[in-house]
């Protein structure tokens, strides 16, 4: 029953819609060797942990919860990143489903030195929120969107699901 009191429609659940800007988050890395490849150059795996923790930081201060990953759907790496130089991750809530969010993340390097900066890394991240008692999926607040760019990133964040989850159904059934 969709209106029954165990599962309100969204307008009914009484959560605040939040601005994209509220999940904006920016995390920063110096590059060392420990985590570079014999090239010199950062570790992919690396990039991929920095991404996870950038995307959970933005998913997390928008649902104001715990978070864990539910999907990395797509993740390019255009640049490598050079010991010595800092790796910088930006993260923002691109849409907001019931449980889940898409977070896009960019990761940029800068050389400090110079202080040029270059785009490295695109992702897209899904998570969902988890309510602190009961460890289980909680509903989210929706977004406000204000700009022309975040309306772009809504509708391609719903492109991406539908494909995900088309993915995940055909997946499904092929294990049947």
């Amino acid at each position: 029953m969709p209106n029954s009191k165990k599962n309100p429609p969204p307008s009914d659940r009484g959560l605040k819609p939040k601005p994209i800007s509220a999940s904006r988050s920016e995390m920063a890395e110096v590059v060392l060797p420990a985590i570079t490849n014999p090239l010199g150059k950062l570790l992919g795996g690396h990039v991929m942990h920095l991404v996870d923790i950038a995307a959970a930081m933005a998913a997390s201060r928008h649902s104001n919860s715990y978070v864990v990953t539910a999907s990395v759907d797509y993740i390019d790496f255009r640049n490598p990143i050079s010991i010595g130089e800092f790796v910088i991750l930006k993260s923002q809530v691109n849409r907001v489903f019931h449980t889940s969010m898409e977070i896009g993340v960019k990761v940029f390097s800068e050389n400090a030195l110079t202080g040029e900066r270059k785009h490295t890394t695109t992702a897209y991240v899904t998570f969902v929120a988890i309510d602190a008692v009961t460890k289980r999926p909680k509903a989210v607040a929706p977004l406000i969107l204000k700009t022309a760019e975040e309306k772009r990133r809504w509708r391609e964040a719903g492109v991406r699901r539908k494909t995900r989850l088309a993915l995940r159904y055909r997946k499904r059934r092929e294990k049947d």
